[in-house]
């Protein structure tokens, strides 16, 4: 059996990490989607799919499970969403979420939908991690170690950090406590 499990890992974290060992433990193979494949360089999607793409692969290589990351461009008609990700990744069985949009489209689909509990989610959340980087707290400590091997190898937090600044007034944009805004746009 292979199961989907779709996420905007920006960036890839612990979190994510349980969900993907849980999963792993459920299915044979497993597609993981690289949502917002098309955005970076922004506050809120600093890092590209091919970065992101390096997080994964290098995160989940330790696991015993054949794994494929796919990067899914953002489409604006949720009504077409699902059938957008299944062109664009190998045919799967199962799908695994816990965001409610993207629970309620699959479904509608006719696609079975799992949840796993979500770990730590007060603080692994990539809008957290996210403003952790650009304030210069802890962030290390709530991702795999080759998260940190790929921000650090492409600069990313300066990237993020350069990104956040503002030449308006002085404020800087922090998005911790952004929600998220899409089928394709889960954290």
């Amino acid at each position: 059996m292979r199961g989907f499990y779709i996420g905007r890992f920006q960036p890839y974290h612990d979190g994510h990490h349980r969900m993907v060992t849980e999963i792993a433990s459920e299915v044979d193979e497993l597609v993981l989607g690289i949502g917002s494949a098309g955005d970076s360089h922004t506050p809120r999607n600093p890092f590209t799919a091919g970065e992101r793409l390096m997080m994964v692969t290098k995160s989940v290589a330790e696991l015993d499970i054949t794994t494929y990351a796919v990067p899914i461009e953002d489409l604006e008609r949720n009504s077409v969403w699902v059938s957008h990700v299944q062109s664009m990744s190998p045919a799967f069985d199962v799908a695994y979420s816990n965001n409610p949009l993207v629970i309620q489209l699959f479904s509608e689909a006719g696609v079975e939908v799992r949840q796993s509990p979500m770990f730590n989610r007060d603080v692994l959340e990539g809008a957290e991690l996210r403003s952790r980087m650009i304030h210069g707290d802890d962030w290390e400590s709530l991702v795999p170690a080759p998260v940190v091997d790929v921000i650090e190898e492409i600069d990313g937090i300066e990237r993020i950090q350069r990104v956040s600044d503002t030449d308006t007034n002085g404020e800087v944009v922090d998005e911790a406590h952004a929600g998220s805004d899409g089928a394709s746009d889960p954290e």
